[in-house]
């Protein structure tokens, strides 16, 4: 395997079947949990596609496997393309890496590493068997794309991203609590894009009981058949704020209560499944990291976290936040409650600094996309 400067060493050609192979993987988002997305390119031996393929749903075919079968006998003396590296074990598929090995590509080209203990090694299954293996072209850009279930074998929790809609100002409500509507359609559109893409979203008692939200994804031109629903989860720690009939209990998608050990919950019983997890150390909700920890044993590995400012502050104060997506209104409130509470930040050298990845109009708002400043997933194996 070589280990050179991997874009140095590409040819240009399969620079352009990994930017493909991204594209690819991108298809697969809010059906693969708890696997990776992937995507696969194979060229034939003179460098032209000769098949494309990507990870569509968890339990079926792998990227590599569908590329191939579209190649045919052009994968032989070819090169295979891949935003992962191919897994080397047998789960509910076989080994990739035998598939590649099977017909009888001649090099194989892949961006991210793979971390998962019981997969990893396809690499090197691949160069014993005589196939020219090279890895990490392009990797921040697959990394990113997968950065969710990266997050989930790296960290052993589920990848967080953080989404609030605010004012100019700061402000997600007015002073009388009124919020709606504080973001234009929009961008509650571009919400519901976010639900779909999600393993489970998060709301707190506050928002529960003030907005009565009804969590499931619905996207313009998609039938329910389409929309991977997230598991809906409230964060309930006093069992005080979900009642029967509430919206979040409604046949849409499945619904989990979290609540604290020693909350009196038995009116919850058989209304939703509970989980009971220790109070956090101020005794003010629940400890966030048995939180993530309970969810991940349930195959969640990314969150879509939709609660309010106390629920959002407990969460920062964890370092529990992996992504933040704010949707900014051009509008001005100059009272109301903040974006954020009590993060456990006193003085300014604190302050989380993250860094802004992309900015887009949504209509008449402005959406920032942002991350706390850490090494790339990647470089963390």
């Amino acid at each position: 395997m070589r280990q050179e400067d991997p874009v140095a060493t590409a040819a240009p050609v399969e620079t352009v079947a990994m930017r493909r192979a991204i594209e690819l993987a991108a298809r697969g988002l809010g059906h693969t949990s708890p696997n990776p997305v992937v995507g696969c390119v194979v060229l034939d031996a003179e460098g032209r596609t000769a098949g494309e393929g990507w990870h569509e749903r968890a339990g079926g075919p792998h990227a590599e496997v569908h590329a191939l079968r579209a190649a045919g006998e052009r994968a032989r003396g070819g090169t295979a393309v891949l935003t992962l590296e191919p897994c080397n074990h047998t789960g509910r598929t076989g080994p990739c890496a035998r598939a590649l090995i099977d017909a009888g590509v001649a090099r194989v080209v892949y961006a991210v590493s793979d971390p998962t203990p019981t997969a990893t090694g396809g690499a090197v299954t691949l160069a014993a068997a005589g196939i020219d293996v090279e890895g990490g072209l392009l990797a921040d850009e697959a990394a990113a794309g997968n950065e969710a279930w990266l997050t989930s074998v790296l960290r052993g929790r589920p990848f967080v991203l953080w989404k609030y809609a605010a004012t100019l100002d700061g402000r997600i409500a007015a002073a009388d609590g009124t919020s709606r509507w504080i973001s234009s359609p929009e961008s509650r559109a571009d919400v519901h894009r976010l639900r779909a893409a999600a393993d489970a979203v998060i709301v707190g008692s506050g928002t529960a009981r003030a907005d009565d939200p009804q969590l499931g994804a619905r996207i313009s031109g998609l039938s329910d058949d389409e929309i991977s629903q997230p598991l809906r989860v409230v964060v309930d720690s006093g069992a005080t704020a979900v009642k029967a009939g509430a919206r979040v209990l409604d046949g849409t998608a499945p619904t989990l209560i979290a609540v604290a050990e020693d909350a009196d919950a038995a009116h919850l019983e058989g209304l939703a499944p509970l989980v009971r997890l220790p109070r956090a150390a101020d005794r003010r909700g629940l400890h966030i990291p048995a939180l993530l920890q309970a969810l991940h044993q349930r195959d969640v590995r990314s969150v879509l976290l939709e609660g309010g400012p106390t629920l959002a502050g407990a969460f920062l104060a964890a370092q529990a936040v992996d992504k933040v997506v704010g949707y900014l209104a051009p509008v001005l409130l100059g009272a109301g409650p903040a974006a954020v509470g009590d993060a456990g930040i006193t003085t300014i050298a604190q302050a989380l600094r993250l860094d802004v990845t992309d900015t887009a109009r949504l209509g008449p708002d402005l959406r920032i996309t942002a991350t706390p400043l850490r090494p790339a997933l990647h470089e963390e194996n």
